[in-house]
């Protein structure tokens, strides 16, 4: 088989790159990138025989039309992800996110294993749990696009998948997700400054949700047109329990602000139990994270150049 991942380069998309590779099934995989944030997390995919790199915006018809039209999976990661990027790059987050997603949707076709990447950002503002059934009302305009996508190719027969707030290592790594960034604060401030400690969300080990797209190209058939959400029951926290979490690893002093607010509103559970049912189960707790989050976070000898804003 041969694979297509958009934002292949990515945070998510790289460690899926690794995944992929492993696979004694995959023949050809093609890396389609802007490389916004550099090109060091596909250095150790250049010598594969198997890999092709492209460096094409999803809003290319054309570039991306040669490169679908000789595949039979397309995975589709690119966008630009969080409300904090997307409120700074409003034009281009509905011109990536919206516009772009439907390109790639209009050049798939019914042979194709299409898969597309959403997010639990998309429910908005929920009280008790959230299902696949749980009406969604983003209140970020990241929420809205993402949203708006995922109809996009849920209309292609796209398999949809919302992840938890991802945390962990990656070749493409990134410290503005919440409990990366309290690693991060932990070791380097030796503080945490959060904001909305009470509020619960649930969060997913990065090759867990790499992991995921594995489970939606065997089981293709059983899933496309579906949409799932990708976490464990076991992973729902608040942010509080987090960065306790964290303190127990690196004691650290925890400082609750009184300003602040999630554009997204996210405070609530979420339901795994569609994609448990298929046989899907995370691997990775969050104090493993935490502890090799921070492993990381020591050897750093630079700036945070991933922090938006």
């Amino acid at each position: 088989m041969k694979v297509l991942v958009t934002g292949g380069a990515g945070y998510v998309g790289s460690v899926l790159v690794d995944l992929l590779l492993a696979e004694s099934w995959l023949d050809e995989l093609t890396i389609y990138d802007t490389f916004r944030w550099g090109v060091d997390s596909v250095l150790h995919f250049v010598g594969s025989p198997r890999v092709k790199l492209v460096k094409g915006d999803i809003r290319n018809k054309e570039l991306l039309r040669s490169c679908i039209c000789e595949v039979d999976v397309v995975l589709h990661l690119a966008a630009l992800v969080g409300f904090p990027i997307c409120a700074a790059n409003p034009e281009e987050a509905e011109a990536v996110n919206v516009g772009g997603s439907r390109v790639v949707a209009d050049l798939v076709s019914p042979s194709q294993v299409f898969v597309y990447a959403s997010t639990g950002s998309t429910y908005g503002l929920v009280n008790g749990t959230c299902t696949e059934e749980t009406p969604i009302a983003p209140l970020s305009l990241y929420g809205k696009t993402k949203a708006e996508a995922e109809t996009i190719c849920r209309d292609k027969e796209a398999t949809c998948l919302r992840f938890a707030t991802v945390f962990g290592v990656s070749p493409c790594m990134r410290f503005d997700l919440l409990v990366n960034s309290f690693v991060f604060q932990a070791i380097r401030n030796k503080y945490i400054v959060m904001y909305e400690g009470h509020h619960r969300r649930t969060f997913l080990h990065v090759c867990d949700a790499a992991r995921a797209y594995l489970l939606a190209i065997q089981r293709n058939t059983m899933m496309k047109g579906s949409v799932y959400n990708v976490g464990s029951d076991n992973m729902n926290f608040t942010k509080r329990e987090v960065a306790d979490a964290v303190n127990q690893v690196y004691p650290v002093y925890i400082h609750e602000a009184e300003i602040g607010k999630d554009q997204d509103k996210r405070d609530y559970q979420v339901s795994y139990t569609k994609l448990s049912q298929l046989g899907y189960h995370t691997r990775m707790s969050l104090n493993a994270g935490i502890r090799e989050v921070g492993s990381i976070v020591q050897l750093i000898q630079f700036v945070d150049r991933w922090r938006v804003g």
